[in-house]
């Protein structure tokens, strides 16, 4: 059965524009699998299509000049129109510069682009295509895109979403089994298609060599990636935390400057994810110190060789790193950011939506809870910033309470969603 992604019926809805869609995420994500898909939907239409792949020689070869690439289009689909995808496009020097001189032509093509997440593509690409391209991200799997895969997407509700809370009220034996297959191995589609764990963890390894030893080794120019998979190690045990890079730097004998170098390229190839704090007195609260989580949290596990989650502190961060990565999910298509609060005085709360209009706190809990209990911190922020609600998530309790005007949600993971109204 093939695997849907939630991006894919935004990305057919844009085939009509004639922006360039380009599609970018990390290496084996599914990106070529969903331009695959794509192309199969024009060609039942009867739309002409051109699938070219500059990881493929002879694709290569067509891209040494725009006049040359324009040739083969017309030789293969006409110089009538038609759909022409290009994966991989990363490997093209200078290729926001080569895109936007086809767009500025006025083809009449409509440009289907993907590529991984290098720094030529996120960069420059994009400085090179204002307002001449509209940008998809697609990520590994969503915990929502792998339930509802491993479920026969029997369970959508009215609009066709995956019903978590619905699901697990139903199963909640077989639920608790795929968080915990999600929560160690995460969601690449190759991993998630993976029948047995010896599979699973052997393409996972695959995925993070790759990563590791081909794609990182040619953007940093680095002869050995020991220290960066050390750094790598580092950051996988402590997500969730404040990072200190000049901590970081003596402990693994790197400058200073290395360390952050090294970070920004791992947040610019989807490893990790940056998060900002949250702040309205400067003077009080952190403002400096971010804490980073994992895009995927298989690759974090496999990065320590820590599958099981046996520790329980681990367990809680990691958890962390779950709940923020279903947010992230879930607030992807609104102008809504996510940071965590920390004050001078150690006062904490793991992750704060700001929409512009208000802010809502969400304390996320490794555990079983059997009655409502908060932190100290999780009421401060409360009595500082009264917002109308905020939540606790954990395992287990669904309840809620209140704090002065603030109504205080107790939710399971699973009903992560109601957070957003």
């Amino acid at each position: 059965m093939m695997i849907k992604r939630g991006i894919l019926s935004d990305l057919e809805k844009h085939l009509s524009s004639p922006e360039i869609s380009l599609v970018i995420g990390p290496r084996q994500a599914g990106k070529t699998t969903l331009m695959e898909i794509l192309q199969d939907r024009l060609q039942k239409k009867g739309e002409k299509t051109l699938f070219l792949n500059l990881d493929f020689e002879p694709d290569k070869l067509n891209f040494s000049s725009q006049e040359r690439l324009l040739t083969h289009i017309g030789y293969e689909i006409g110089k009538g129109g038609g759909y022409v995808f290009i994966d991989e496009i990363q490997r093209k020097e200078n290729a926001g510069i080569f895109l936007k001189g086809l767009y500025d032509r006025k083809l009449p093509y409509k440009f289907i682009v993907s590529g991984s997440g290098s720094l030529e593509l996120k960069e420059k690409i994009h400085e090179s295509l204002p307002g001449r391209k509209r940008v998809f991200e697609l990520s590994t799997l969503s915990f929502e895109e792998f339930l509802d895969y491993k479920t026969d997407y029997k369970y959508v509700n009215e609009r066709g979403d995956l019903d978590l809370e619905k699901f697990f009220e139903l199963y909640p034996d077989r639920g608790q089994g795929y968080f915990y297959e999600y929560f160690n191995f995460g969601g690449y589609p190759r991993v998630v298609l993976a029948e047995s764990i010896e599979e699973k963890r052997e393409i996972i390894k695959d995925i993070y060599q790759s990563f590791i030893e081909k794609d990182m080794m040619a953007l940093l120019n680095i002869k050995k990636t020991e220290s960066l998979s050390d750094l790598v190690k580092v950051m996988a045990s402590q997500i969730g935390k404040l990072i200190n890079s000049a901590e970081i730097s003596r402990t693994l004998g790197l400058s200073q400057s290395t360390v952050k170098n090294f970070l920004w390229y791992l947040e610019k190839t989807y490893l990790l994810k940056k998060v900002t704090p949250f702040y309205k007195n400067i003077r009080k609260e952190i403002t400096k110190s971010p804490v980073y989580y994992f895009y995927d949290l298989g690759m974090r596990n496999f990065s320590i060789n820590r599958f099981e989650n046996t520790q329980k502190q681990a367990e809680g961060f990691l958890l962390q790193n779950f709940v923020f990565n279903l947010l992230v999910s879930y607030l992807q298509k609104t102008a809504a950011t996510l940071h965590f609060w920390r004050t001078k005085d150690k006062a904490e709360v793991d992750l704060v939506i700001d929409n512009g209009r208000e802010v809502i706190p969400v304390e996320v809990k490794d555990a079983y809870l059997k009655r409502p209990e908060m932190s100290r911190s999780f009421r401060s922020f409360i009595e500082k910033y009264k917002p109308a609600k905020a939540f606790i998530v954990n395992l287990a309790l669904s309840e809620k309470t209140w704090i002065d005007k603030t109504q205080v949600f107790f939710i399971p993971y699973f009903k992560i969603k109601t957070i957003l109204g």
